[in-house]
């Protein structure tokens, strides 16, 4: 498996993402919209388990961005996608032949799958060898196809295939019509008279003459009558009909599993690729990011929240990138500031990057260096159910018990509004005893409080802050900067919630 698979380097990678069902952060870090955005119009290749198995090693992250660097280039790219598309179009044909009800029309169209499987598979290997590869996944990819393209299975399916075909174009025979009944003989070499009929009239037409030509059905099922001139027709030509069917009998098979993995496989990097593209037209930047096991200083220039960025492109606006950097012993980005400032959003977007790096994807950003998680966990705020019978501060500690108990030094948590439904004093204490916990595990952690003590807890804590329009500070930048804090956040939080700020207090006068 691992040899031929241009997704995984280790038969243990393929065997986790055949199971992998959705991360329980998704929905916090909106990647569920992102992998909905990227397989849509893609469902037939079921390529969810892929996104939703993050890779465990940084040679098996190279080895998918070895993948993606080859696709880059265009002629490549578009080989590949013509391949896809004679796939495509062989299953359906499979599809179709089930769904029709006479053998031999069945049967017709299963040969058809097959001829274009064979044309598919032949031009590709000959496409791969024109190609200068420079990945493991495809290169390996090449030297299977060429092998398989000259071994005796494949060479004798084309040959019985190419046999066939030819055999059914030599089919001749001749319908006789007369008093509702019609007869079916073999051909034998008749004179068509049709060119000297129709030049012999030629000379008596004197304007447009009704058209008296009968159309034939565009269904793709014969009908009765059809099916029936084809059994006579069979009848006349035993010995090719015989070897149809049992062609179709015998070549069930005719797939070859490790050509069906990849023609699934390479699709996780096309959609991928071609969900980034309108972005990068955009002027968005997305890099390979150097992703690292042993180290935590990580860093990303230009990045963003790559499920609000498809979202704004849909609507014509355009997403403010940011950057973030931890150095040294720097472990916990803190970030401050008003409300709707970009603060969730930012948070997001570390947990994304994070997240498509493992996956071996080019994440967006100018140039990022990420660590490679063990974990990753979210914790966003979320309603009061009444369905577990405890209340919001209560539930809150309980998922951060559980967090905290699952997280090692190599996990990664981003934490959203922690506490914010309890008084600043409480916040506040509980607030620091998470963090201590935290920074004793040494976990790379992203932190959206209203709580500015936070941010300067230790040399392990850095402060962010979401930015205002200083003439306007009503009006949102969107850009999160790295300075302390500057005390205002838990007042603008209250003023926010109890309607305080001068925008609502505007709104209230003007009532």
């Amino acid at each position: 498996m691992s040899a031929c698979s241009v997704l995984f380097s280790s038969a243990e990678d393929c065997r986790a993402a055949a199971t992998a069902e959705m991360p329980a952060f998704f929905v916090d870090l909106n990647l569920d919209q992102i992998v909905n955005a990227i397989t849509r119009g893609k469902e037939e290749y079921n390529l969810r388990p892929y996104f939703h198995s993050p890779l465990k090693n940084v040679d098996a992250i190279l080895y998918c961005h070895e993948v993606m660097r080859d696709l880059e280039e265009k002629m490549l790219f578009e080989r590949v996608k013509l391949f896809a598309r004679r796939m495509r179009e062989m299953r359906d044909h499979l599809v179709r032949a089930k769904k029709f009800h006479y053998p031999h029309q069945r049967e017709s169209w299963f040969l058809d799958a097959v001829e274009l499987y064979c044309g598919a598979v032949q031009s590709f290997s000959e496409d791969l060898d024109q190609a200068d590869l420079d990945s493991r996944g495809l290169s390996a990819l090449r030297d299977f196809a060429r092998r398989y393209v000259q071994s005796d299975a494949f060479t004798s399916l084309v040959a019985e295939t190419g046999s066939l075909k030819h055999d059914l174009a030599t089919v001749q025979y001749c319908l006789l019509i007369k008093s509702g009944a019609i007869s079916v003989r073999r051909y034998d070499s008749e004179t068509d008279y049709r060119a000297e009929v129709e030049a012999t009239f030629e000379k008596f037409k004197q304007a447009a003459a009704k058209d008296y030509s009968v159309k034939f059905s565009s269904s793709e099922e014969m009908n009765h009558v059809e099916a029936q001139v084809l059994d006579r027709v069979a009848e006349l030509y035993p010995d090719v009909f015989l070897h149809l069917g049992a062609y179709c009998g015998s070549r069930t098979g005719y797939l070859d599993e490790t050509i069906a993995t990849f023609d699934r496989e390479i699709q996780f990097y096309v959609s991928y690729l071609e969900f980034i593209v309108e972005l990068k037209h955009q002027g968005l930047d997305f890099c390979y990011p150097k992703v690292t096991d042993s180290s935590k200083e990580v860093y990303d220039f230009d990045c963003f929240d790559l499920a609000l960025a498809h979202k704004l492109y849909v609507e014509g606006s355009q997403v403010v990138c940011n950057d973030f950097h931890l150095a040294g012993n720097e472990r916990i980005i803190v970030v401050s500031g008003p409300n709707q400032g970009g603060k969730t959003t930012f948070a997001r977007a570390f947990g994304q990057l994070h997240y498509l790096a493992s996956l071996g994807c080019p994440v967006p950003g100018r140039k990022a260096q990420l660590f490679l998680f063990d974990r990753l966990f979210t914790h966003f705020e979320k309603a009061e159910t009444v369905q577990n019978g405890r209340g919001k501060l209560q539930d809150d500690l309980l998922r951060f018990h559980e967090i905290l108990n699952a997280a090692t030094s190599r996990s990664v948590i981003v934490m959203n509004e922690i506490f914010s439904s309890t008084t600043l004093r409480d916040a506040l204490f509980l607030g620091k005893r998470i963090m201590k916990k935290i920074m004793d595990l040494d976990i790379l952690c992203v932190c959206v409080t209203f709580i500015d003590e936070l941010s300067s807890l230790s040399e392990k804590t850095v402060s962010m802050v979401s930015t205002i329009v200083p003439e306007d500070p009503a009006l949102r930048t969107y850009k999160v900067v790295r300075k302390q804090a500057d005390g205002l956040a838990y007042a603008l939080s209250i003023a926010e919630k109890y309607r305080l700020t001068s925008e609502r207090l505007g709104e209230r006068l003007r009532q």
